[in-house]
């Protein structure tokens, strides 16, 4: 605004009306980030630190971006790659013209792939444009994206599909043929025999042009066009059917490929199209990852992992899988929720500038100001840490900056290096409780991570119960699992496990000595068994008997026992000495976001709360403060639908309608000057009539009333109550 306002004084405009005019600003005076940056400290009147901590956010979020990007592509390249193969095997037999594909000429056949996505239909636009880039830069620049409200019948899906292609096609060599092609695309007749010209025409042309002139070398020769249906079913039966039909008829001249994005069953095929027009198709089945595996992805590679400095605390971790478990299943709405959390953190904690790389830390500590070291004081954790201290590093802690400074720097290193070693040994607690069952303590690693964010989860029924069930694991499972932690271990970046790589080397040392002994004394038992065989008189069997009743009443543990026992009291050690809850570390609260109620407010809607909220006190909205009522009174100034919002809280169940009518008149002609002339008086009778008819329809359209059959001058109220 101060742009446009600045503008408007140096430059003068002539109009005979009036307008609002909009000037560019200069470069100069283009300071977003500055602005945004300024917005970070308007919480606490503060923007000390403010413009560091935005670019910190942004520089954070950049780097969480790419990295789920790059987790995203990863598991798409199975899907990617399948679908190339799917279309090069059509396009070479469509090239050389073989037996199966005349064979298939013969039947009609269109080549479909049916992509089963799952029911995180949010994530399909992502899917489809990954999908979409990779066939334009591998395989052919001809693809029509369609979905169901842009295609209500087959005149509307062929004009969507000629104008997406024609516009693939943009000859950069020459302009009079671009806007030749423009030309020509306004005034063509949408049917299959005018694509199937344009296509010839097209391919022609870019075979007959010199490989330097082409758009791409890594395009195919006479590349397939493919069409894709985003939403199939969503699609009108007819129009399906239709197209397919049409298109069937001039597959040996088009080499059409179809795509059909399906959310729920790939069945719903057969299910849209009858046998005449499915028997058309020559169906293969993709299936794209599960939604649960992708993000189990997600969090592995965003919050099990030092690389990022932020962190989540427990119960927002939980808000944002209760929506992706109970809402939507969408990836996307996680990551999108994870970066609300990261904006909120920065906006709302002042001391988020030391949320950074351990390469910044010790600089921006050095360059804490006063005041945030009093921030740092503030600090229940911190509080905690100084009152175990001694009275003469207490004094100094409260008392001194660069005292402060200097320990806030050690305890954010220590935070830093607990969150590599509780990675390490989360991962090695998952390995022996994955495989356990029932899963006491979780199936995914998530849940796991929860419970130990929760709580010290060694103090937990469910973990008990975990090492009771581990207690009773067999020796081969107790090897690969050991193997297993000794990978995880091995790739940790700190060298605080060496001692415990050692140990656990050991016990699969003592594991391979309990093979070679169970062998000799397996030898040693048919021994004696032989040696017994002689001795059969009463007295030898009556002593065999009575030291196997004493042997099994002692009950004596076999050396695989002790061992057992000994491999998982020594895991359990581990976790209780690294497991530890984040919040029982000092100094969390600046590397962990905790506000959970202030996430569930921004992503957990309440629909009718905001509409009480706007409809009762509709200043708030409209930032208009003559609009302001107290005591419960009803201004004449509010809109007509907040008037009569309010009148219809004061009626019970069945409202009557006269009534409400006349109580809205009274309102409205309320601050009015009464006008002697009937004929306008009656002219205003049936305006304020027509607004209150307005204002009825627009709540019938939110859902607070609804005509009733009981009485037909009445209307039945839905809702209970203020809010």
């Amino acid at each position: 605004m101060s742009d446009i306002a600045e503008a408007r004084g140096d430059m003068s405009t002539c109009s005979v009306s009036k307008g609002c005019f909009v000037f560019k600003p200069s470069a100069k005076k283009r300071k977003l980030s500055q602005s945004t940056a300024h917005d970070f400290g308007i919480r606490n009147d503060d923007s000390e630190d403010a413009e560091l901590r935005f670019v910190t956010c942004q520089s954070l979020w950049n780097q969480i971006k790419s990295e789920t990007e790059k987790v995203q592509e990863d598991l798409n390249k199975q899907l990617l790659d399948n679908l190339m193969n799917f279309l090069s095997r059509f396009h070479s037999e469509f090239q050389e013209k073989t037996t199966e594909w005349t064979c298939r000429m013969k039947f009609r056949e269109i080549p479909t792939a049916a992509l089963v996505l799952g029911v995180n239909v949010t994530d399909h636009d992502l899917t489809f444009r990954s999908l979409s880039d990779f066939l334009q830069n591998n395989i052919t620049p001809y693809i029509a994206l369609l979905e169901a409200k842009d295609c209500p019948g087959v005149k509307n899906l062929m004009q969507k599909l000629m104008g997406q292609l024609m516009n693939c096609y943009v000859d950069v060599d020459s302009l009079e043929d671009e806007d030749y092609m423009q030309v020509s695309q306004n005034r063509i007749r949408c049917s299959m025999s005018s694509l199937i010209k344009w296509y010839e025409s097209v391919t022609k042309k870019t075979d007959s042009e010199t490989p330097s002139k082409k758009r791409t070398s890594t395009h195919w020769q006479s590349p397939p066009v493919v069409v894709i249906f985003k939403d199939m079913e969503s699609f009108t039966t007819k129009v399906l059917q239709d197209f397919i039909v049409i298109s069937s008829q001039h597959i040996h001249e088009l080499p059409l490929v179809l795509i059909f994005g399906i959310a729920t069953s790939p069945m719903i095929i057969h299910r849209l199209l009858p046998h005449s027009v499915s028997s058309l198709l020559c169906i293969e089945l993709f299936q794209s990852l599960s939604c649960k595996d992708h993000l189990s992805t997600i969090i592995d590679k965003l919050l099990l992992t030092a690389q990022f400095p932020f962190k989540l605390g427990e119960k927002v971790l939980q808000v944002l899988i209760n929506i992706f478990l109970y809402h939507d299943f969408s990836v996307q709405n996680f990551i999108k929720g994870f970066q609300l959390c990261i904006v909120e953190h920065f906006y709302s904690q002042p001391l988020s500038v030391l949320c950074c790389q351990l390469v910044d830390l010790q600089k921006r500590v050095h360059s804490l100001s006063h005041d945030q070291c009093e921030n740092i004081r503030r600090l229940p954790s911190f509080r905690r840490y100084v009152e175990e201290q001694e009275s003469g590093k207490q004094v100094a802690l409260l008392t001194t900056d660069n005292f402060l400074k200097e320990e806030a720097q050690k305890l954010l290193e220590d935070l830093h290096v607990y969150h590599e070693n509780y990675v390490s040994v989360l991962r090695c607690l998952y390995v022996f409780t994955s495989s356990l069952p029932k899963y006491p303590l979780g199936k995914q690693i998530r849940e796991l991570h929860c419970a130990c964010l929760e709580n010290q989860v060694w103090q937990t029924e469910e973990y008990e119960s975990s090492l009771q069930l581990a207690r009773m694991l067999n020796k081969s499972d107790l090897v690969t699992m050991l193997q297993q932690c000794m990978e995880i271990l091995l790739s940790s970046s700190g060298k605080e496990f060496d001692k415990t790589v050692e140990k656990l080397k050991k016990f699969l040392t003592q594991f391979q000595n309990l093979e070679a002994e169970a062998f000799q004394e397996q030898d040693v038992s048919i021994s004696s068994q032989k040696e017994l065989q002689k001795k059969t008189d009463l007295y030898h069997l009556q002593k065999t008997l009575l030291e196997l009743k004493e042997s099994r009443r002692s009950k004596k543990l076999t050396k695989f026992e002790m061992l057992r026992f000994e491999v998982v009291d020594f895991i359990d050690s581990l976790v209780r000495k690294y497991l530890v809850p984040a919040d029982h570390r000092t100094l969390h609260e600046i590397l962990y976001f905790n506000t959970a109620a202030v996430l569930r407010g921004h992503l957990n809607a309440a629909p009718r709360t905001a509409l009480h909220t706007a409809l009762n006190n509709p200043h708030w909205y409209l930032k208009n403060q003559a609009l302001k009522c107290d005591g419960g009174s009803i201004s004449n100034k509010a809109p007509d639908i907040c008037i009569v919002y309010k009148l219809h809280l004061e009626c019970g169940r069945l409202i009557n309608l006269v009534d409400w009518l006349e109580a809205f008149s009274t309102v409205v002609m309320a601050g009015e000057e009464p006008n002697a002339d009937t004929a306008s008086s009656d002219q205003m009778d049936d305006i304020i009539h027509a607004r209150f008819i307005r204002a009825v329809s627009e709540l019938e359209l939110l859902g607070f009333i609804k005509p009733s059959k009981q009485k037909t001058d009445h209307v039945a109220r839905l809702t209970w109550g203020g809010c």
